[in-house]
């Protein structure tokens, strides 16, 4: 089951297509846990999402990774997320 690890406070701007809210989220795979993010339309509710973007040994680790990602990361991760 997918839980949410991190809320990022940064939000993506698309010109013309309004705002994503960003967020990290984490299930457990064998003996680790997977983490990608999920873009959430803030004007129709929809949801793009990366594929797997780490894998780490705990849920926490997870988190702690999502906690230091910076908007360039995200802007990349934004448009992996629309290709996929």
């Amino acid at each position: 089951m997918a839980e949410v690890v991190h809320e990022c406070e940064y939000r993506i701007a698309q010109p013309g297509k309004g705002s994503y809210r960003v967020t990290a989220m984490a299930e457990p795979r064998g003996n680790v846990w997977i983490g990608w993010i999920e873009f959430t339309s803030e004007i129709d509710g929809s949801i793009l999402r990366t594929d797997e973007e780490t894998s780490q040994p705990t849920r926490e680790h997870v988190a702690y990774w999502a906690s230091g990602l910076e908007p360039v990361y995200l802007d990349g991760a934004l448009s992996r997320a629309k290709r996929g």
